[in-house]
């Protein structure tokens, strides 16, 4: 059975993005790509109207870019759980109010079972330091937090990884 991976807005943009100057932005751009033409039919890919909304924001080609990455990614659907699981978040401030998108998309992938939230969001996302807590607060309302991670953390064949994830 294939992982359930959420794929969270960071990772369409720097899928579709022009190449950075910068050069970790521009490896991970690469590597970005990388796992997209050659890993991502590995898993079951999901996102969310949110990404959706956010992938079209900005300038009109690349969120037509985005856009057309996305095209065949299934929606999760609304949950009011999510958004109470997320402003929990916010409220016992595990999350900075500023977070309160990012939080949405951890309580979206949770909610609905996502094992992976795929993401580039290392500042509230994928940051280890407040995953602790996070994943702590999250299995004591009864769920199991999804691994959060890079792609570069999705290059391994999904097999060899068996139950870590």
């Amino acid at each position: 059975m294939k992982k359930r991976v959420y794929v969270e807005t960071t990772i369409v943009s720097y899928l579709t993005a022009k190449p950075s100057r910068d050069l970790i932005m521009a490896g991970n751009q690469e590597l970005t790509r990388e796992w997209w033409d050659g890993r991502r039919r590995c898993y079951d890919l999901y996102t969310s109207q949110l990404v959706m909304d956010e992938a079209a924001q900005g300038d009109a080609d690349a969120a037509e870019k985005r856009l057309l990455a996305l095209r065949d990614v299934p929606l999760l659907g609304p949950a009011v759980s999510a958004i109470e699981l997320a402003e929990s978040l916010l409220a016992n401030v595990l999350l900075p109010s500023r977070a309160a998108t990012d939080a949405l998309h951890l309580a979206l992938a949770t909610v609905h079972r996502m094992d992976v939230l795929l993401t580039w969001n290392c500042r509230h996302l994928a940051n280890a330091s407040m995953l602790v807590d996070i994943g702590r607060f999250i299995r004591l309302r009864g769920h199991d937090i999804p691994v959060v991670c890079t792609p570069n953390e999705l290059m391994d064949d999904p097999g060899e990884l068996g139950g870590s994830l």
